[in-house]
């Protein structure tokens, strides 16, 4: 039985789903469609596989890159954590189940990527995917229900808003406001 004041499962799983296919759509798919000038859809087909870890922190010539890759990545799959985290309920060793299934998913995504030329394949992704996934079930836990529900909630913002910058693409951004770099 539901405690009082906590999101209903369907809406939990719904949710999840929704999130998860937002991943997929950012991670395998963004050589399709564009939101703004964030990316270059011409740009997203390619394969690249790499195998050592945080190489981007050594290699790169600003702090931005790595930065925003390892937080980012981690921003992005604790959504995901906090869902799945939601729906276990208090099943033993959630937290740590919830970190293998991201692993699982960032896996799959990783493979997707190399097999079909859909973007980099970077062990840092999935590490950081995996961290993500693991701070989302561990903030999850950290609240009660009131909490899940604003979790829930808010991650179901998330995809409203992606679907609502996926149709509007193309529109957003001004080319000739974009300064050059180098």
């Amino acid at each position: 039985m539901r405690e009082t004041g906590g999101p209903s499962r369907p809406w939990v799983a719904v949710t999840l789903f929704a999130f998860a296919l937002v991943v997929l759509a950012l991670t395998t798919l963004k050589s399709f469609f564009t939101i703004g000038l964030l990316w270059k859809p011409e740009n997203q087909r390619v394969r690249s596989l790499e195998l050592i870890p945080l190489e981007n922190w050594f290699t790169s010539e600003t702090w931005f890159s790595p930065v925003f890759d390892t937080l980012g990545n981690i921003a992005f799959f604790a959504p995901l954590g906090m869902l799945a985290a939601i729906l276990l309920g208090k099943v033993r060793h959630r937290v740590l189940k919830v970190a293998g299934l991201a692993a699982l998913f960032s896996l799959v995504i990783e493979l997707t990527q190399f097999a079909f030329s859909l973007g980099r394949t970077d062990i840092d992704d999935l590490v950081f995917n995996t961290l993500g996934g693991l701070v989302g079930a561990w903030l999850a836990g950290l609240g009660g229900k009131r909490w899940h529900t604003l979790l829930t909630v808010l991650s179901g913002l998330a995809v409203v808003v992606f679907v609502v910058l996926v149709m509007l693409g193309p529109s957003l951004g001004d080319p000739s406001k974009v300064a050059p770099t180098g």
